[in-house]
């Protein structure tokens, strides 16, 4: 296991590093190990620290990289259109960090934003993705049940993104950075005692920064985020399948991705397995590094 304190996302022994991306933006990733490539892309609220607790237990076998994605944690936030930051322009960036870093084929590691982005990369680029490990995935099947009265409340927050109002009460402030991110850590771990005061202070720390929690919430305002994206796909053509392999693990007390919204996802990903674990919530790579683990080993 690593010798270092998991509530230090600054520590040398992360193997920090900084490359450019197509568009000359920095993009930032730790790196460790040795073997094949896993590259890991966190969700929100969430920086590459999403999988502190996964890497060690992958390192003695795979390469393993967590990436900042675009607006997120020590990578630039350019000042885009909010397109820049969806969907299509964060798997887009991800790709040229695949061929930055010399990847020809990756295991690709998701939950939350990160899984939709995964997808969407082994829809883009088959041949660069040997694998996905998916933590309760965003698909396009779970749109009718993100839009349906009985669920959509679970949502708010998503609305809420898209209000300049967002910024100018939590932008830049230390104490409203920590209750409003704080909240979705409580609400929506299946396993809040696992996370720790010292990730959330290490959270609050990377959210807190002048811009930064605007940055995270471009991600909403591209259109990407579940309910906008569910809303938009109901007047378009059914996107094909993905025949990428796919290993998910699905935390079943997830209260706004809950298990039913795993319906359908056969129909994006037709080769994936999945475990269920019914103690888990959201944050299924810090609530069960061990099986998000297995997960990535049955890919590799």
């Amino acid at each position: 296991m690593t010798p270092w304190p998991e509530g230090e996302p600054e520590h040398e022994a992360w193997g920090h590093g900084y490359l450019l991306d197509a568009r000359g933006h920095q993009v930032h990733y730790t790196r460790g190990g040795s073997g094949p490539p896993v590259v890991c892309l966190h969700g929100w609220p969430g920086f590459w620290f999403d999988y502190r607790r996964l890497r060690p237990l992958l390192e003695a076998e795979a390469d393993v990289v967590a990436i900042d994605l675009r607006g997120f944690g020590a990578s630039d936030r350019p000042a885009l259109p909010a397109v820049g930051y969806g969907r299509d322009a964060q798997a887009a960036m991800v790709r040229d960090v695949l061929d930055d870093l010399g990847f020809d084929e990756v295991v690709l590691v998701g939950h939350d934003m990160g899984s939709a982005v995964a997808i969407q990369i082994a829809r883009d680029a088959p041949d660069r993705v040997g694998g996905l490990a998916l933590g309760n995935p965003v698909h396009p099947g779970a749109g009718r049940l993100a839009l349906s009265p009985d669920h959509r409340g679970e949502f708010w927050y998503q609305d809420f993104h898209r209000l300049r109002l967002a910024e100018e009460l939590i932008d830049g402030e230390p104490a409203a950075v920590e209750a409003y991110l704080r909240h979705f850590y409580r609400h929506w771990s299946g396993r809040p005692n696992v996370i720790g005061a010292a990730h959330i202070a290490a959270l609050v720390r990377t959210y807190a920064e002048p811009g930064a929690f605007t940055a995270s919430l471009n991600w909403y305002r591209s259109g990407s985020s579940t309910v906008f994206a569910a809303m938009a796909a109901r007047s378009a053509a059914p996107q094909p399948p993905v025949e990428v392999p796919a290993a998910v693990v699905w935390g079943a007390a997830d209260p706004v991705f809950p298990l039913p919204f795993a319906e359908g996802l056969t129909q994006t990903l037709p080769r994936h397995t999945m475990t269920v674990l019914d103690h888990v919530g959201h944050f299924v790579p810090l609530e069960a590094p061990q099986e998000m683990a297995a997960a990535v080993r049955s890919m590799l």
